[in-house]
Parts: C-alpha cells; sequence; structure tokens
C-alpha cells in the first residue's frame, strides 16, 4: 500500500477571471476544509500532471489538502466522512465492494466530489451505483481528439457567470446521463464521425446532488494541456469550490430534467 503524500506548498497563482478574483476576497475560501485528491489509473489521461494544476491551487485557497496515489485510501470509511471534498483523477481501474461503499456513504452523508473528464465518468465500468451518484457514464467519443464547440447555457451559475462559449480541441464525449442533473454546459454532435447522432446536444458541465453530497463534473479535461483553455481551468476551480461547500459559490443543484416537458398536462 502507498502511502498518501500531503502537500501545504503554495504556489503563485495565474491571472483568473474577474468574477473567481473578487470571490477570493476577505476569508480564504477552503479554510477549515479538509480535501483528499485520489489520482491514478490509465496514464493517457495525465491524472497526476491534471492534479499538478489544481492541488497546489486549492492549498492556495486554504484547504487542507491530502494527495493520493492509491484506491486503499477510500478504506478508512470514518476520515472519509470527515472530508468537505473529494476529488477524482482514476479512468476505469477496478474498486473494491468495501471501497465504493466507503465512498458513496461519505458523499451521500454530505462529503463534495468533483472530478473531470475520464477520471470520473469512465471509472469503475461495472459499479452502476458509483455511476448514479456521478450523474453520468462516458460512452463514446467520435473522431477521437477534433475541435469541438462548448456552449455555456446558464450563464447565472456562480460556476459558469461570465464565461462565454469556448472552442476545445479535445475529445467530445457522448455521454450517458442521468436526466437530474443540472446542466451549465453543453456542446453540440455535427455528426462528421457517426452521423446517426447529428444535432445530440450533450452535457459538458453538470452539478447535482447524491443524498446530501455535491457532486460536480465536467467531461472537459483528456489531458492536462486542455486546462490551457483559460475557461476550461475556470469551471474546474469554481466546481470544486461549489462541491466543497465554499460560501458564495452557489446554492444546491435545480435539475433541469429535459423530460419534464413530456409529461402530460
Amino acid at each position: 500500500m502507498r502511502k498518501a503524500i500531503r502537500i501545504f506548498l503554495p504556489i503563485a497563482l495565474a491571472a483568473a477571471l474577474p468574477f473567481f478574483a473578487a470571490g477570493r476576497q476577505g476569508n480564504k475560501a477552503g479554510a477549515g476544509k479538509k480535501v483528499l485528491i485520489v489520482w491514478g489509473g490509465w496514464e493517457g489521461h495525465e491524472p497526476k500532471q491534471c492534479v499538478d494544476i489544481f492541488a497546489p491551487w486549492l492549498v492556495e485557497q486554504g484547504f487542507d489538502v491530502e494527495i493520493s496515489h492509491t484506491l486503499d485510501s477510500y478504506n478508512d470509511a470514518a476520515k472519509l466522512k470527515s472530508l468537505s471534498l473529494i476529488v477524482q483523477v482514476f479512468t476505469m481501474s477496478q474498486i473494491t465492494p468495501q471501497q465504493e461503499k466507503n465512498l458513496e456513504e461519505a458523499v451521500k452523508g454530505g462529503v463534495g466530489m468533483a472530478g473531470w473528464h475520464g477520471g470520473m465518468a469512465d471509472a469503475f465500468r461495472s459499479n452502476t451505483e458509483y455511476e448514479f451518484m456521478v450523474g453520468g457514464a462516458w460512452a463514446a467519443h467520435p473522431g477521437g481528439v477534433i475541435d469541438y464547440e462548448v456552449n455555456v447555457v446558464d450563464r447565472t451559475d456562480p460556476i459558469t457567470r461570465g464565461l462565454a462559449d469556448f472552442e476545445m480541441h479535445s475529445e467530445q464525449y457522448y455521454m450517458n446521463v442521468d436526466p437530474n442533473i443540472e446542466v451549465l454546459a453543453t456542446t453540440t454532435f455535427l455528426g462528421q464521425y457517426a452521423p446517426w447522432i447529428k444535432g445530440a446536444v450533450m452535457p459538458v458541465v453538470w452539478k447535482k446532488l447524491y443524498g446530501t453530497g455535491r457532486i460536480f463534473y465536467t467531461s472537459l479535461g483528456h489531458v492536462a494541456k486542455d486546462f490551457d483553455v483559460p475557461q476550461a481551468r475556470e469551471i474546474v476551480k469554481r466546481g470544486l469550490l461549489w462541491a466543497a461547500g465554499a460560501p458564495g459559490f452557489g446554492d444546491d443543484p435545480k435539475p433541469t430534467n429535459p423530460y419534464r416537458s413530456l409529461l402530460k398536462k
């Protein structure tokens, strides 16, 4: 078993967008809050490189951050319940029944969970309760790494406020999605690689509850370079703060549920 590594050394924070800078005034958002980051799995998603972007930034926000390179960190149920936030960056792989139960019970009891791309929505493919918790699961990325547009559909939510639509050169995730999520950004498939899905609108950023725990997810972040796109990086930063329950970063989600309009009146 590998020991978890704790970090406490802040690094200089790159220039943030005006909204976020304003949100950092006064007391630090993470003061008194503990975060566990668990990374590993398929190396093609550059889990460590992505963690190296956000972990020092979380420390700078005042969080007590622990970084672990093993799912054994999910063995300690009591410790998980003492956290404010779990950030998982662990593509595919297998989780033991006890580890899964401990993780889900902690979140259900109020611990936030956040992640991106395959590190959260392409983990533990045979664990359906885990997918139910996350709110979606990866299904395909037609064409592989391509150019596509992300459309911000809610410009009032603190996670996406002030952000315009933006372009990505990455994997455009086609996902199986829980209708009970609140969708903040989407992408539309043009059908050039899979004609039968032309015009399909797919969530890219969402938030939801699992029990009383806040879940934040974005399908952005195939590799660390994706976070060179300022909007992609900013969305993750704000999503981490929201999931951790930081003051001023939004209330509990209001499900978008696209099927509600189909109900007969």
